[in-house]
């Protein structure tokens, strides 16, 4: 694995609202992807306020099946009991389900892709990856 994608990453994809993300995600080999179970709670979180919450949970059900889903473990809440409190040392905290997908991200040593770039580049050890081109 390569890269976690954020949830605004996948949200792009699965509604093809910016065609750069979609062709990157299709053209990327299916072990370089993966999808963190943080950000597929706030996908379900997403389809659940939905109008049309069976297609959402189904298209979210089609990608756990295509996508590799790594679930938030110990390893990750380490990482994030670190990195909470050295960013909260620093005063330049993070949203609690970013700082979860950063402290994933770290704990599995791969690079997000977000759109969010100013939240994550707080998290100096991070790689931080934006696939959105403007021109979209």
């Amino acid at each position: 694995m390569k890269y976690l994608l954020d949830t605004n990453a996948w949200v792009d994809y699965l509604t093809g609202r910016f065609p750069t993300v979609v062709a990157r995600i299709q053209k990327s080999a299916p072990d370089d992807l993966c999808l963190s179970s943080v950000v597929m709670a706030e996908l379900r979180y997403g389809a659940e306020k939905s109008r049309r919450k069976k297609f959402n949970h189904d298209l979210l059900d089609t990608l756990a099946r295509e996508v590799r889903c790594v679930d938030f473990d110990l390893d990750g809440a380490r990482t994030y009991g670190e990195l909470r409190t050295r960013l909260e040392k620093r005063g330049t905290p993070i949203g609690p389900y970013d700082m979860m997908i950063a402290a994933h991200a770290l704990s599995l040593g791969l690079t997000v892709v977000t759109d969010n770039e100013h939240e994550f580049r707080r998290v100096r050890s991070l790689p931080v990856e934006n696939w959105r081109d403007r021109r979209d």
